[in-house]
């Protein structure tokens, strides 16, 4: 973001002007309201031809300057002048050395406290190292956008709420260990965007999701703890990088979305942790300020420059890097001021809900629906909180879509089970349809079901190998037919056999087998068949419909998906017999045809089951006036499709 410009005649010896501010108080008074959303395009620094601007937030210190390479690290050439009263207390000056590519700090003093201090807001930063220099690691970059866009046709067909009747099927990435390069190294934004792109059109996704690529200290936490969220983290390349691989992406017909983190963030002395020698950004009550899960800090959200800086880093990363939405880490451990802990502080009112918390996430999706009201708001939240995906006007939170986590873990358990005795467990493959309508839904496969020892989706699958390719395509299967918007981890779409390591590639050469190669095929074409019927992302509760849940000696489920008048129908069997002349009730007669066998040979099966088109009778099952016999494949599933009277199918 471009400074506006001045004239060098107006600065003095001492690098900045005393006589002008570069902040107005308009946006002092905006801040301590807690309402000045474009925080971004003044605070940090912001070059131009004469200099750069410096502006930070550090209401109770007593002294600020700006450090880099500009004054040899010197915390004594270029102080800052304190604007404004805290808590709305900032600190600005112009340095005319001071160019774009400099590494800088921020020199932070508040008796006893001394720091040099990354700047919050940051637009670049160097990776972090093991050093115990002032310059070593995390020290941001004066940086401006240069970037050229070039995908105006896919941001002015951008739909957002309107994905709400269209097919999304997301492929969540690590950036860092999709691919390597051949010696092992981590490949950059540019380095992946043709392959993944190519990838992610030829397998038919959406939409691609990134876990966390703000600036990190520890690699190991995916991103997830956080020390620069205004800066891609520089691991992969520079911002410009990042850019080009969102361009390529939208170019390609092929939405983002960003892992977002304002929950909690990393407690790194060089970060946001006691900025200025206060509880600044963190929780001021001890109890409540350290998160015990992760070891981080939690932000205080009664605090309108917290509101101020989060909200802007949303809007910053939907402007600025043309980002399609953002899903927010960690909900619940915002909602809930016990979550996880044995210690707590009550609100107000002595309760456990974080009161502060459901004012932020309602405020910040009010203002991200009227900046950008195509963009796409998704919760990581997995307890039963109430209208988390319904408008803030309705009571509800205002996310567009919420993680279906309940139906992860219950699907999951299902499928571990043995298949002789998933008769006995039919409840966890039904109960998430009882409140599968409650909430706009996203169901995830996600990253966190595949590490710290929980193994890979193929590792849960039970039986011998053979058995766990088809226990996969059958979960898979049950993903694209269940009412929800899809989520699948990189390496599932081939049963990857290893659990997913942040250290290494994806093992790309398992596709030499053509049972993994065979997981691909299906879910391709279930992603392809996903897209074109439209009964299938249709997902109002008239367009599910039970045919049979009651056969638990057989452990044999159907359903059917229905909309504008074409009717999918899916039938699984959850055991390694055959059933054959299995009769199965529809809802129409006519020529319905087999769109998809798991147990073709084409995805690794041993081609049992039928194919090709057949005849319904008019013979009653199931409660319905028709019905069709079906050879139902050993730990399989059969997709049907009504074929329209021309004969012609969808």
């Amino acid at each position: 973001m471009p400074a506006p410009e001045r004239e060098d005649a107006s600065f003095t010896e001492t690098n900045f002007a005393p006589t002008m501010s570069w902040l107005t108080t308009q946006e002092i008074a905006a801040w301590n309201q807690g309402c000045f959303f474009d925080s971004y395009r003044k605070l940090g620094s912001h070059p131009n031809r004469a200099g750069t601007w410096f502006a930070v937030w550090a209401p109770y210190a007593d002294y600020v300057s700006v450090v880099g390479d500009f004054n040899d690290w010197d915390a004594s050439r270029n102080p800052l002048r304190p604007v404004g009263f805290a808590p709305a207390r900032f600190w600005q000056g112009f340095v005319r050395q001071a160019r774009e590519g400099h590494r800088y700090k921020f020199h932070v003093r508040r008796w006893p406290h001394v720091a040099d201090k990354s700047d919050p807001y940051g637009f670049e930063m160097e990776p972090p190292i093991e050093s115990g220099s002032a310059t070593a690691g995390l020290s941001s970059i004066i940086r401006s956008s240069e970037f050229k866009w070039t995908d105006k046709k896919w941001m002015s067909r951008r739909r957002g709420p309107g994905t709400l009747d269209g097919p999304v099927s997301i492929y969540e990435v690590h950036v860092g260990s999709w691919r390597r390069g051949k010696d092992g190294s981590i490949l950059s934004y540019r380095d992946i965007a043709r392959p993944l792109i190519d990838y992610l059109r030829e397998m038919g996704y959406t939409h691609v999701e990134f876990m966390p690529l703000l600036e990190h200290p520890f690699y190991g936490s995916w991103g997830y703890q956080v020390a620069g969220y205004y800066a891609p983290t520089q691991r992969y390349g520079s911002p410009e990088d990042l850019k080009y691989l969102i361009n390529g992406l939208h170019r390609a017909g092929i939405g983002v979305l960003l892992d977002w983190v304002p929950a909690h963030f990393a407690t790194d002395p060089q970060g946001l942790s006691f900025f200025d020698g206060s509880t600044l950004y963190e929780y001021d009550d001890p109890v409540m300020r350290h998160h015990p899960d992760w070891g981080t800090f939690v932000f205080d959200y009664n605090k309108p420059g917290v509101r101020n800086f989060l909200i802007s880093n949303a809007l910053y990363w939907l402007d600025e890097y043309h980002v399609d939405g953002l899903r927010y880490d960690a909900v619940a451990s915002m909602l809930y001021r016990d979550y996880s802990r044995d210690d707590w502080t009550p609100n107000i009112y002595g309760g456990r809900e974080n009161l502060e918390a459901v004012y932020f996430l309602k405020s910040i999706n009010e203002v991200v629906l009227e900046r950008f009201p195509e963009a796409i708001m998704v919760a990581e939240e997995s307890t039963a909180w109430p209208a988390v995906s319904k408008p803030t006007k309705d009571q509800g939170l205002g996310f567009l879509y919420k993680w279906n986590l309940g139906w992860m873990h219950d699907t999951l358990k299902f499928m571990q089970g043995d298949p002789d005795e998933r008769k006995h467990h039919f409840n966890e493959l039904m109960f998430p349809l009882v409140y599968a309508f409650s909430e706009h839904y996203t169901l995830p496969l996600s990253h966190d079901e595949v590490v710290h020892g929980k193994g890979s989706l193929w590792d849960k699958m039970p039986g011998e190998d053979w058995e766990k390719a088809a226990n996969l395509r059958l979960l898979l299967a049950h993903m694209y037919g269940h009412p929800g918007k899809k989520l699948l981890f990189m390496g599932g779409e081939f049963g990857q056999r290893r659990e997913w390591s942040h250290d290494r590639e994806l093992d790309w050469g398992q596709l030499d087998d053509p049972q993994h190669a065979g997981i691909r095929a299906w879910v391709r074409d279930l992603n392809f068949l996903y897209r074109e019927l439209s009964p299938l992302w249709n997902d109002e509760r008239e367009a599910f419909e039970w045919i049979d849940f009651s056969d638990t000696d057989n452990s044999v489920v159907s359903y059917l998906r229905l909309s504008e008048g074409r009717c999918v129908v899916f039938v699984f069997n959850f055991t390694p017999v055959p059933r054959l002349r299995y009769r199965v009730g529809l809802r129409e007669g006519g020529t319905w045809r087999i769109l998809l066998n798991s147990d073709a040979a084409r995805y690794g099966g041993s081609d049992t089951g039928s194919i090709g088109a057949l005849e319904a009778e008019r013979r009653a099952a199931h409660w319905r006036p028709f019905s069709v016999d079906l050879d139902l494949p050993p730990l399989g599933v059969l997709i049907l499709v009504q074929e329209e009277e021309n004969g012609a199918s969808e």
